[in-house]
């Protein structure tokens, strides 16, 4: 694992999202095509908000795939990972060949699941841009995560300190509006990624970054895998930065 540090988000999210570029336009001049994995929350927004930017990109030639959603959260609803990825990437880059979302309201939730199985089994991941949560989870997987389902979409139960994350970035007015189930990228799928880009703003995710490179490789703490991707780049702030040395 390849370990970048910046003093602001702004220089941490413009220099992951220059790496992804690069990545992205390889996989176009070497395929013809590329398949990314997409993220959410407060993590992704200067990543992103630079990635848009960037010049070059065929993104006609991009297929991209969501991380995670919560399960019976409306569309509409300020805290939908769907209505946050239309706003701040899909609305921007409206020649995207295609965008395979997560439907938390889907009639049949393990038939959403199995059809984005299907989806991402033929796109082959060429850079996913993630996040850590603040008790260490990897998309929604939190401690202990599962490390062996090799299904590519899961359905899991959010624990409290989850919820309560979501609660204190005020995506949600209390914690029972905060939901306990969401359909989630699983560890292995992810970690088939060819380039895992992981941004982690802010102090209040200081532990989590410690303890994901300095604990041993558990599902206790799942964000740890990532140090035996052969691929993977972290890059923090000053404040997810400050319990390293």
């Amino acid at each position: 694992m390849e370990i970048f540090k910046f003093n602001t988000a702004v220089d941490m999210g413009i220099a992951a999202a220059e790496q992804g570029c690069e990545i992205i336009k390889k996989a176009i001049a070497e395929r013809g095509e590329a398949n990314v994995i997409l993220a959410t929350g407060a993590s992704q927004f200067e990543m992103l908000k630079h990635l848009i930017s960037i010049k070059g990109i065929d993104w006609s030639k991009v297929t991209a795939f969501h991380l995670d959603e919560y399960i019976g959260l409306s569309e509409t609803h300020p805290a939908s990972f769907r209505k946050y990825l239309k706003e701040r990437f899909l609305l921007k880059v409206k020649s995207l060949k295609s965008f395979n979302f997560v439907n938390g309201t889907a009639v049949n939730i393990l038939e959403e699941c199995a059809k984005l199985d299907s989806l991402i089994k033929k796109n082959p991941i060429d850079v996913a841009f993630v996040g850590i949560g603040e008790n260490g989870h990897l998309a929604f997987n939190d401690p202990p995560a599962d490390f062996e389902i090799d299904k590519a979409y899961i359905v899991v139960n959010l624990d409290e300190d989850c919820r309560k994350q979501q609660l204190g970035e005020g995506w949600f007015k209390t914690l029972n509006d905060v939901p306990k189930q969401a359909i989630s990228m699983s560890i292995r799928q992810i970690m088939k990624s060819k380039h895992i880009i992981v941004t982690v703003p802010d102090k209040r995710k200081a532990l989590a970054v410690k303890n994901t490179l300095n604990q041993e490789v558990s599902n206790k703490f799942p964000a740890s895998i990532l140090r035996n991707h052969p691929s993977c780049a972290l890059y923090l702030d000053s404040g997810s930065a400050s319990m390293i040395k």
